[in-house]
């Protein structure tokens, strides 16, 4: 049998579209169901995504749907990082993903509190129980409201004993971290702007248990409909589950076997026909933002010969410049919030004036705001000096 042969060129056309950035969408739901879900372990990234495919950006309406519609919403799951995903995708990330990381960081809690503190898992239920009370009382509280009322919060254990950076921490933030992960309570507002790291938190109801199984069938079915076709690496690294659950949930999900460029991947029954290629549109995503950081091997869309100045050392890709569907350059910000960027790719005059009225555009939303990525790549840190 042949199998329907999917180009890298095509790869691309199916990129630019599906993650909005040949179109822009009017709501920030719609962004974030077309990429899955937006990368959220930096504040900013969740608004600068949206912002780069909203047809009319603004930072309150990210903040709307976050804390006045509750259509948006902060999960820890995949790979262990922090999504904002819509509350109606919520309960399948949470079973496919979150739940089995949620177990992992329990356990690891335990270990940490068991050897700094002494504490078992009946001491630690007990903080659980009263700290969820205190929230309920309070409606809203941060993590240092919460120790007010809990002080078994503010109990402390060393950390890297022994070492040249030993430090002392409560275990209040990993207490925290772990009821959210169980999805007992939920981030708020920041105590800041929306660059700010510092949430307050607010009590709430677990997500409905979905059968994992049938929940990473239709994870899969939705990282094929966003980012296929894709090879079998790519949703394994992306999803963090190990090769058992990646078959199965391919195969639940109907998905067929095509060839790449790169090799055997992977496609949903209906996207095997050729797609029109669409009008190049220029964009600049964040740092983080999803569509960079959605396959394990990304030279189709990315050269190899670009990755040391895009990406850190740990695998974090900086803010990149798009044409075409592919990353042809990097952009930072100076000390006063004025845009740079430089194009690592020759893309032509035309491109070049579409990407500064980009630029143009991004500088007039952020309205002189500087972000500066939580974890800063060679470019981004070069243009900035």
């Amino acid at each position: 049998m042949t199998l329907a042969r999917i180009d890298d060129a095509q790869r691309r056309a199916r990129l630019a579209v599906r993650h909005l950035l040949t179109t822009r969408a009017a709501a920030v739901e719609d962004v974030a169901e077309a990429v899955v879900g937006l990368h959220a372990t930096d504040p900013a990234t969740v608004f600068l995504s949206a912002c780069a495919r909203l047809a009319r950006p603004s930072v309150a309406e990210v903040e709307a749907a976050f804390y006045d519609r509750g259509t948006l919403v902060r999960l820890l799951c995949m790979r262990r990082t922090m999504f904002a995903v819509t509350a109606a995708t919520a309960p399948v990330v949470q079973a496919a993903a979150g739940a089995a990381i949620a177990v992992k960081e329990r356990r690891k809690l335990l270990d940490f509190l068991a050897e700094g503190v002494g504490w078992d898992a009946d001491r630690l239920a007990e903080v659980e129980r009263d700290t969820l009370r205190a929230l309920a009382r309070r409606g809203e509280a941060t993590a240092v409201e919460l120790t007010r009322d809990v002080p078994a919060l503010l109990e402390q254990v060393v950390v890297a004993a022994g070492k040249p950076y030993e430090t002392r921490q409560n275990v209040s933030s990993r207490i925290i971290r772990v009821l959210a992960a169980d999805g007992r309570l939920r981030r708020g507002r920041p105590l800041g702007t929306w660059l700010s790291t510092q949430f307050r938190w607010a009590p709430a109801t677990p997500w409905p248990e979905l059968d994992p199984d049938e929940a990473r069938a239709e994870l899969a079915r939705r990282w094929l409909a966003s980012y296929g076709p894709g090879a079998e690496a790519d949703l394994k690294w992306w999803t963090g589950w190990n090769l058992g659950h990646t078959r199965k949930a391919l195969a639940a999900a109907g998905a067929v076997a095509v060839e790449l460029s790169s090799g055997p991947g992977y496609a949903l029954p209906d996207d095997l026909e050729p797609v029109e290629e669409p009008e190049p549109r220029a964009a600049l995503l964040p740092a983080l933002d999803p569509t960079p950081m959605g396959w394990q091997a990304r030279d189709w869309y990315l050269p190899d010969r670009h990755r040391p100045r895009l990406f850190d050392t740990a695998g974090n890709v900086g803010p990149t410049v798009w044409w075409n569907g592919a990353v042809v350059g990097g952009w930072s910000q100076r000390a006063d919030g004025g845009l740079v960027w430089e194009l690592l790719d020759d893309v032509g005059a035309e491109a070049e004036a579409a990407i500064a009225g980009e630029a143009d555009r991004v500088a007039s939303w952020l309205g002189g705001v500087r972000v500066i990525p939580r974890f800063r790549t060679p470019l981004e840190k070069e243009l900035t000096t």
